[in-house]
């Protein structure tokens, strides 16, 4: 019975047998060739140390060093043949690089082994994304910097549970999102600062026997220190875990901002306009302008979630050290970084681009009721009235409004006096929108004053 025949079972994706079914699912150069450029620096960095510390020649070293770079201009130009019977970057590199200078080749990987250069490696990549989401975040909090300058004086409703609560200014709610992002620029910072140690030099578990210099290698790919437990540094995927942890929440304040975009953008709301850069049409209701990068973002929060939960259940029964269980940490991480710096560049775009509708904003704050607070913190300030007694006259006088078909301000005084006998004709100056947003003035408050002031402490902090 041939091979063929005898694997029938394993369909005719694997027709030369069980083989190539093993090749298919422990190869993994289809993605891990994305980190071609940091397995590349990793080597030339050891080639460097294994040369100062006289482990290898420095011609063999130079050698080393020069060959690294063509392997590497060669993958840059699409001009390097990836084989899956070499399973990985790091083997595929090696085989070329033994190509191009001979036996030198062989040398390279003393004092190391395919567990720490994957582990280094691995967190260079992440290392760069962080960069990447840094400079990312940076530019999506200057845009919405910008709209909130530009409408910090902007009235519109703010809400609790998508009801209308109180008036509130475009710009205190542009720079709530300047918060929420703000603390994802911190996380992305802290997770860089923690993961930024070498693995390289753990070699298989247990360390090398070589003279090696780690700070060396260290100091030479940018990192702080060397990894202090080579245990520790070749089966260490917190700072993968980190990355996606971050990315989840940034992930979920971009999809909650482009929820309320795509609500804003409605037609029942009309509080934005959408640009048609980020807009799609219908192709048969051709009145329709659709928000679909917004609600593209909304969904991509799925797949960044996905991948952090996959990876924790990748690690989660993982006794020490490595074990070939890590090989699936990689394809999450990339699919979450490519999602996530999609959305960021997006949403800034949308940002950037978006119309305030000042008009509709305006006429729906001051719907809905939205001055009741003012009312009564007015009648405890002004009549000295306890607040749950306040409470109550300002309930009785929005359910006569209610009644009426009329907003508070379109009370008449003799009409308010039925509920309360000593409210004056100064209660209407509270019931405006605009007096309501100006008298906002603690600290994080609404007020154009101090949305004007977190930007300026924002733009100070971005530099």
């Amino acid at each position: 019975m041939t091979d063929k025949t005898s694997n029938q079972m394993w369909g005719g994706r694997f027709a030369a047998g069980p083989d190539a079914i093993m090749e298919a699912i422990n190869a993994s150069i289809s993605f891990d060739k994305r980190m071609a450029a940091q397995d590349i620096a990793g080597s030339r960095a050891h080639a460097a140390m294994l040369a100062a510390t006289g482990i290898v020649s420095d011609s063999d070293a130079a050698a080393m060093r020069e060959g690294l770079l063509t392997v590497l201009s060669e993958i840059e130009a699409g001009k390097f043949q990836f084989s899956t019977a070499l399973e990985d970057i790091h083997m595929n590199v090696e085989a070329r690089l033994k190509d191009l200078i001979g036996a030198p080749a062989g040398r390279l990987h003393t004092g190391r082994s395919r567990n720490d250069q994957v582990a280094t490696d691995f967190r260079l990549w992440v290392r760069d994304q962080l960069d990447a989401v840094d400079q990312a975040l940076q530019a999506l909090m200057r845009a919405l910097l910008a709209q909130a300058e530009a409408g910090a004086d902007w009235v519109m409703p703010g809400f609790t549970h998508l009801q209308t609560a109180q008036p509130v200014t475009w710009g205190h709610h542009m720079m709530a999102y300047v918060e929420m992002f703000g603390r994802d620029l911190s996380r992305v910072r802290d997770a860089r600062a923690r993961m930024n140690e070498c693995p390289l030099g753990a070699a298989a578990l247990a360390g090398t026997s070589f003279p090696i210099d780690r700070d060396m290698t260290a100091k030479a790919l940018g990192f702080d220190r060397p990894c202090a437990n080579s245990l520790d540094a070749v089966s260490d995927r917190d700072f993968a875990l980190e990355f996606l942890g971050a990315a989840s929440i940034c992930a979920m304040h971009l999809s909650r901002f482009a929820e309320e975009l795509v609500i804003w953008s409605s037609a029942q709301f009309r509080f934005v306009a959408l640009s048609d850069r980020f807009s799609t049409g219908s192709s048969i209701m051709p009145q329709k302008k659709n928000p679909d990068a917004a609600e593209l973002i909304r969904a991509k929060v799925g797949r960044i979630f996905g991948a952090n939960v996959a990876l924790m259940m990748v690690m989660k029964g993982l006794p020490l050290a490595y074990s070939k269980d890590m090989q699936e940490d990689k394809e999450q991480v990339f699919d979450a970084a490519d999602n996530l710096m999609l959305a960021l560049a997006a949403m800034e775009g949308m940002v950037r681009d978006m119309a305030a509708r000042t008009d509709n904003l305006e006429a729906a704050a001051g719907s809905g009721f939205s001055t009741a607070t003012d009312l009564a913190d007015w009648l405890v300030r002004v009549l000295d009235m306890p607040f749950r007694e306040a409470h109550h006259v300002t309930g009785a006088l929005v359910a006569k409004a209610e009644a009426k078909g009329c907003d508070l301000p379109d009370l008449s005084l003799s009409e308010m006096q039925e509920v309360h006998g000593e409210i004056t004709a100064a209660v209407y100056d509270v019931l405006g929108v605009h007096n309501s947003v100006a008298s906002r003035v603690s600290y994080g408050g609404t007020a154009p004053a101090q949305v004007r002031a977190q930007v300026a402490r924002w733009k100070e902090r971005l530099g």
